[in-house]
């Protein structure tokens, strides 16, 4: 056999794993997940309010009264990661802090009315984007992402890489 048919063999061979990998649930989430971001960034910046943003003012608009570290766990940050996006929300008067009632050293986040309304406005542009995804699959296509989706972020922290990694 000629060298030149086993290097075809073998780039074939490299494609085909290549094309797998790419279409494994984990890259196909990272695609998604970059075309979500390359999707609500822009208008959500017009509006005054990135993606990141728009996840902390949302958690607190849910739950208001969650401290910094709380926050970072529900965003998915570091606590120091958390810190400067709060900064930001504070200085520009749409997060208040306030004293928690039985610690002392805490501090409670809470959206002041100029944050609930940048957090309304933010919230319109999502769920028009969240719309045109539910037209765009269908209602039964949709609701079985949705339920998928929770299913993978229920399972992912199950996970453990190989022992050899």
């Amino acid at each position: 056999m000629s060298s030149a048919v086993v290097d075809d063999s073998a780039a074939a061979t490299g494609a085909a794993d290549a094309d797998a990998a790419l279409g494994r649930v984990a890259s196909l989430l990272r695609r998604a997940d970059l075309a979500l971001l390359a999707a609500k960034e822009p208008p959500l910046r017009k509006a005054g309010v990135s993606g990141s943003l728009y996840s902390v003012l949302m958690n607190l608009q849910v739950t208001p009264g969650l401290t910094g570290a709380e926050l970072a766990r529900v965003v998915g940050v570091t606590p120091q990661a958390i810190a400067p996006l709060v900064a930001k929300l504070v200085d520009r008067g749409w997060v208040e802090r306030r004293a928690h009632p039985r610690h002392a050293n805490v501090q409670e986040l809470h959206l002041t009315d100029a944050g609930r309304e940048a957090a309304a406005d933010a919230d319109r542009i999502m769920q028009h984007l969240d719309l045109h995804l539910r037209r765009s699959l269908g209602d039964e296509d949709y609701e079985r992402l949705a339920t998928l989706l929770g299913r993978v972020i229920e399972h992912l922290p199950g996970w453990a890489p190989p022992a050899d990694q």
